[in-house]
């Protein structure tokens, strides 16, 4: 019998490049490259664009964000909350065996080569990128390093938000531009509250596990009801900042294309409604990151036709 089951186990084991591609937790990576796209349209739209600028900027965002998922898994193993039965794409360490400290290497190496390209961005623009850049990866670092990881407080939405959203959309249009303007502050909001979102989706699904292990995130705070309707605000605000940018001047009637989005928000509150077991949770949580990224692609859709257009 207990060879049947360890047989049964083979079957299942993933090859090496799934093992590897779900490292990098792939559902994440939008938070990194859809505000640069939008940051670098509303650029085209000023009639500025270098593409060796978008270029380097790209892969620096996403170098930092798996860098920043590596910490995540590297961290949560050390401090023993990644189990073989743990729900999700993390565990690389705990169910597929590979080294910590592999994991660790390849997390700093990204970083080092994220601080290359902001060589070149700041070389080419101004050295205050390197200054912002050094702090947002410093965030990355101690989002699950180091003694007060912030994944662990209530304040984990706010500071994904702020880096992974409003930051990253400034320093794109900024290294094309120059400057930065109110229409640029402005159309990052939503795009900072939807990636609060897909951290609130994740820290929905681990509320359990999270509040055993002694974390005290928002969502552990609120509750699993009262988070689901957190979640849904954050969708609804956004919608409504979009409409509010519209009749205010802000932005074109094309920005109204976000709404094809609608959906996927729908999708994921109604799929967290009623849920008890992790596993339950993963549709919801994977409509939380596709929403994010069509809202996102949809800004920088709409953003084109205004540029064609006017």
């Amino acid at each position: 019998m207990s060879a049947l089951i360890e047989q049964q186990k083979d079957m299942k084991q993933p090859s090496s490049w799934q093992v590897w591609w779900r490292l990098l937790r792939p559902h994440t990576l939008t938070a990194a490259f859809v505000p640069v796209f939008i940051g670098t349209m509303l650029a085209v739209l000023d009639g500025k664009f270098h593409f060796m600028l978008f270029l380097a900027m790209m892969l620096a965002s996403l170098f930092i964000q798996i860098a920043t998922n590596m910490f995540n898994e590297y961290y949560d193993y050390k401090r023993g909350l990644d189990t073989a039965e743990s729900v999700g794409i993390g565990g690389a360490i705990v169910r597929d065996g590979i080294e910590p400290k592999l994991i660790l290497r390849l997390a700093l190496m990204l970083f080092f080569i994220s601080i290359l390209l902001g060589i070149y961005i700041s070389a080419a623009t101004s050295w205050w990128i390197a200054v912002i850049g050094a702090i947002s990866m410093a965030a990355g670092y101690f989002y699950t390093g180091g003694p007060y990881p912030i994944a662990y407080t209530p304040f984990g939405e706010i500071v994904s938000g702020f880096f992974m959203g409003l930051i990253i959309i400034l320093i794109s249009f900024y290294i094309q531009t120059g400057a930065v303007t109110t229409k640029s502050i402005l159309i990052s909001v939503p795009i900072s509250i939807l990636c609060g979102a897909i951290l609130t989706a994740n820290n929905i699904r681990d509320r359990e596990g999270d509040a055993k292990s002694g974390r005290k995130t928002l969502v552990i705070l609120l509750g699993h009801k009262n988070s689901v309707r957190f979640l849904a605000a954050m969708f609804i605000f956004s919608y409504l900042w979009v409409i509010w940018m519209i009749v205010a001047g802000y932005a074109s009637l094309w920005l109204l294309l976000v709404f094809i989005s609608l959906p996927k928000a729908v999708s994921a509150t109604r799929n967290f409604i009623g849920k008890k077991q992790p596993i339950e949770m993963m549709p919801a949580m994977k409509a939380t990151a596709q929403m994010h990224t069509h809202f996102g692609f949809l800004v920088s859709i709409s953003l084109l036709f205004e540029y064609l257009l006017k």
